[in-house]
């Protein structure tokens, strides 16, 4: 279940930038609510990205894997509120999720602005760098954080799913050049 949630938090990461999200974690060690709010604002982010890449994407194979992102992430969201219910957390606002989803309206905006094959090139693009940032951040930041044993082995379960994101973003923006 915690899979999705780590989906999520690629989302935030991925509209956000790469530096964004390593250093606003880094500045304090995430409390399991507060990874649980950062996820949950994250998989937010990722449907709206991926909302917009359907609309707007002219090219197959980049609406296909928006598609895939839309699929992940709105699953992701199911699953976390799960997860949130079970585990009896209540998600804990924090300058993280405030700064990823203020980062995450900037990047919508400036996509927004492309077309065509400039912004299929760029949402790819946006996509590699995200999943790259978030497979750090798993590793580095939100699983050593994480202090109940479910939510930490769903976020490693998630880093290899995550691992699999990449691969395909980086295989779509390999075939856009």
């Amino acid at each position: 279940m915690f899979v999705r949630w780590s989906t999520a938090i690629a989302a935030a990461i991925l509209l956000s930038g790469p530096a964004l999200l390593q250093g606003a974690i880094a500045a304090d060690k995430p409390t399991d609510p507060q990874i649980a709010h950062i996820a949950y604002t994250a998989g937010v982010m990722d449907i709206n990205a991926a909302k917009q890449a359907q609309k707007k994407a002219k090219n197959k194979d980049v609406k296909a894997f928006a598609e895939d992102m839309l699929r992940d992430h709105e699953a992701v969201n199911k699953q976390a509120l799960a997860l949130v219910k079970k585990l009896n957390v209540t998600p804990e606002d924090n300058d993280t999720s405030r700064t990823l989803s203020k980062q995450a309206s900037d990047k919508l905006a400036e996509l927004d602005k492309l077309d065509g094959a400039a912004f299929d090139k760029a949402y790819v693009a946006n996509e590699v760098a995200y999943h790259k940032a978030v497979n750090g951040a798993l590793e580095t930041q939100l699983i050593p954080s994480a202090n109940n044993a479910e939510l930490k082995s769903l976020l490693q379960t998630g880093l290899k799913i995550f691992q699999g994101h990449q691969q395909h973003a980086e295989h779509v923006a390999a075939e856009l050049k």
